[in-house]
């Protein structure tokens, strides 16, 4: 598959983006948030198939696992159902 044309500094930005994405999800887990987390981690999964999708494999490095299309509608069916299940769980005791 031919390189993105987008400029390196964007396509190092958008995995920037994601892995703070995974660093907040994480900060929420610890601090014992999990439908914070899960939603937030559902969220970067997202954003990490437009990533995917839209970066070159050298700059996505270990995250390129299979072609870009299959990538990108794993992480977006991976995703969706995290964050909508985050979203639809019911406060318990609020």
């Amino acid at each position: 598959m031919a390189p993105s044309r987008l400029p390196r500094w964007v396509q190092w930005g958008f995995v920037v983006w994601f892995l703070l994405g995974v660093v907040v999800a994480s900060v929420f887990a610890l601090t014992e948030h999990w439908r914070r987390a899960t939603f937030v981690l559902g969220v970067s999964l997202m954003w990490l198939a437009v990533v995917r999708y839209a970066c070159d494999s050298r700059i996505v490095g270990v995250f390129a696992v299979r072609s870009r299309r299959f990538d990108a509608a794993f992480c977006t069916v991976l995703g969706g159902t995290m964050a909508f299940l985050a979203a639809s769980v019911d406060a318990l005791g609020s």
